[in-house]
């Protein structure tokens, strides 16, 4: 066996983590490459996420994906940050090179890539109504609007914080061709006109029990629902969205093909076939579904 100190390692960071499912994902993606690692579940308490860093660093790791609720944490801590981190002020992936840690954002641009690829749906000239101006929100943004739909609409209950993300994203949206647009839960369906042909759930209405956090008919029926939740979470949501005629789709391909990006970040190499490592991924999680 391989020396523990030979292998480049890297890990998931958060509070908890336990139920994560990067290890299975990343170790599939070595396979496909023909990469050697070590990934691992780190926990780090609520009050010392800097201190896990460090130490995770310390031992020699090359890299870590960080999750909730460290996120926001990540770019008072590294030296370089990707304009996507910038964007978002929130980091899920740090490559920990010598000169100076790198902190990039994956999320948005595994929803992306699960939509248009996986979903089979372009988002050039689209509306996109997107819930939620937390921190799944802020991750996102960025790269659906560097796709180009025509705008991306944010609601949230408490309007001022969607304002002032669409406000922080608007020259953005601008050099990309598209427009942000915000307001209050309620106001969803004047803001999206005839209508939204993606939406996005980025908020925890899902853990709650609630099967939508918007009113029936903002949502074309031919459209796309996308809960970036997983697993039972999302049943509620998903079943709501298949009643509107929609497609219904889940977090679980956002999940892998933030990984995806994550581990050309930290590799140089692009997984061939993430397609593949979604369906090992759901075939797993089916007699338990874990959230």
């Amino acid at each position: 066996m391989m020396d523990r100190e030979l292998v480049d390692r890297y890990a998931v960071i958060g509070h908890p983590v336990a139920h994560s499912q990067s290890p299975f994902i990343h170790q599939e993606f070595a396979r496909q490459t023909g990469q050697t690692i070590r990934y691992e579940r780190v926990e780090s308490p609520l009050d010392g996420f800097a201190q896990t860093l460090q130490r995770w660093a310390a031992s020699g790791a090359r890299g870590c994906n960080v999750t909730v609720p460290f996120k926001f944490e990540v770019p008072g801590l590294v030296r370089h940050c990707s304009p996507r981190v910038q964007l978002a002020r929130a980091a899920n992936t740090v490559r920990l090179d010598p000169p100076g840690w790198q902190a990039e954002n994956t999320d948005g641009l595994g929803l992306v890539a699960d939509i248009q690829l996986h979903a089979g749906r372009p988002l050039k000239g689209c509306t996109v109504l997107l819930v939620g101006a937390g921190g799944a929100a802020a991750g996102v943004l960025g790269p659906l609007l560097a796709a180009q739909p025509a705008r991306v609409v944010v609601v949230n209950r408490t309007a001022a914080k969607a304002l002032e993300l669409a406000a922080s994203h608007s020259a953005w949206a601008h050099e990309h061709g598209s427009a942000v647009v915000a307001g209050a839960l309620h106001e969803a369906a004047a803001l999206c006109g005839s209508g939204c042909q993606v939406l996005i759930n980025g908020t925890a209405s899902s853990l709650a029990g609630e099967a939508s956090p918007v009113a029936d008919g903002i949502l074309r029926p031919d459209g796309l629902a996308v809960d970036m939740m997983y697993g039972p979470a999302a049943d509620a949501f998903l079943r709501w969205a298949q009643a509107q005629g929609a497609q219904a789709r889940d977090g679980l391909g956002m999940l892998v093909e933030q990984a995806a990006a994550a581990f050309e970040f930290w590799r140089g190499v692009r997984p061939p076939d993430t397609a593949a490592v979604l369906a090992a991924l759901r075939d797993r999680l089916a007699p338990h579904q874990p959230s």
